[in-house]
């Protein structure tokens, strides 16, 4: 089976599909809106890798959102966050430290001959000095910013699920380590953030009615071709340019996006990861050069899709078909 079948998310211009979107980061609004509770251990488990030196991409706003606990769990997330900060300031500063003794010596060498190695030596240094005291500024940030809760395929997102009857919010991975692979698998497969509806019995027939999340959205996102968006052909010589467009609901209304989901283990790693499932494209949307559009489903049926029924997957299909269809007003990205 072919990446493309796997992901089955590429246009004709070869864009991703939802490749990026505005999430819920902050458990507390699943928490007002569902009555869900918060998984203390996967939450702990990202944040001791990062501390650890992993690098799991999480957005600012999860990490936010834990700023002020309200109690002993919550408090327990903010010292596992705090240590992960800590320790990557400390990496940061030893790259840093790195870069500047490669600028000593290249500045050292300049004093007696001046050459062109040395030079790039210095420009290079800088710029990554410069690079790492953006990550530190990041890090020790506490405003929030208008991007903190954007996720793009490998950052980590929230997702709702049922375990013991009891709605639970999970840090999960967009971009979904399917049962049986590998890493190297997953390298040669990198399309599964999304799933397309048309593949759940088949490329995902092992997650299809078993284990089904929601995660929330205010907006979403796709690369589209311009003269696609432009409606024309490309003129002779011209070559295809990619733009990024931005979605939201016309009602305000936060999405509903019913994902599937996977507790993936090899003995060693662990790794919860997750996929949004695609549908045909809104009307609206095709109209600007997109061929899919993430499933909405309805605030009703958010009980039953947590809860399928493997041996009745046709009710989870009619909960698919019967998504929401508010009008998808958009505009270009900044």
């Amino acid at each position: 089976m072919t990446v493309a079948q796997y992901s089955g998310e590429e246009s004709s211009a070869g864009a991703a599909m939802c490749y990026s979107a505005q999430i819920w980061a902050d458990y507390k609004k699943f928490t007002r809106q569902f009555g869900a509770i918060l998984s203390i251990g996967d939450f702990t488990r990202i944040f001791w890798e990062r501390r650890e030196g992993g690098s799991p991409k999480i957005p600012k706003g999860i990490e936010l959102a834990f700023a002020e606990p309200r109690d002993a769990f919550e408090a327990q997330v903010k010292q596992m966050i705090d240590g992960a900060r800590e320790a990557e300031l400390g990496r940061i500063y030893e790259r840093i430290a790195i870069q500047q003794a490669k600028i000593a010596e290249a500045e050292a060498a300049l004093q007696k001959r001046v050459t062109k190695k040395s030079q790039e030596i210095i420009r290079v240094a800088n710029n990554r000095i410069a690079a790492e005291r953006l990550k530190a500024e990041k890090l020790q940030r506490t405003e929030p910013a208008d991007d903190d809760d954007r996720i793009w395929p490998g950052d980590y997102t929230l997702v709702m699920v049922v375990e013991g009857g009891r709605k639970i919010v999970k840090p999960m991975r967009y971009q979904c380590r399917l049962p049986g692979w590998t890493v190297a698998d997953e390298k040669a497969k990198q399309g599964t953030y999304n799933a397309r509806r048309d593949s759940l019995r088949s490329v995902w027939k092992r997650l299809y009615g078993y284990h089904h999340g929601i995660m929330v959205a205010t907006h979403f996102y796709e690369s589209v071709a311009r003269h696609d968006y432009e409606q024309r052909s490309l003129s002779d010589g011209e070559r295809p340019k990619s733009m990024e467009l931005e979605f939201t609901p016309q009602t305000g209304e936060p999405l509903y996006i019913p994902v599937l989901w996977y507790a993936w283990t090899d003995g060693v790693e662990e790794l919860l990861s997750c996929a949004a499932i695609t549908d045909n494209p809104e009307p609206e949307v095709a109209m600007t050069g997109h061929d899919r559009t993430i499933i909405n489903i309805k605030p009703e049926y958010v009980d039953a899709w947590l809860s399928p029924d493997p041996k009745n997957l046709a009710a989870m299909d009619e909960i698919l078909e019967d998504k929401r269809h508010p009008f998808y007003e958009h505009k270009v990205a900044a």
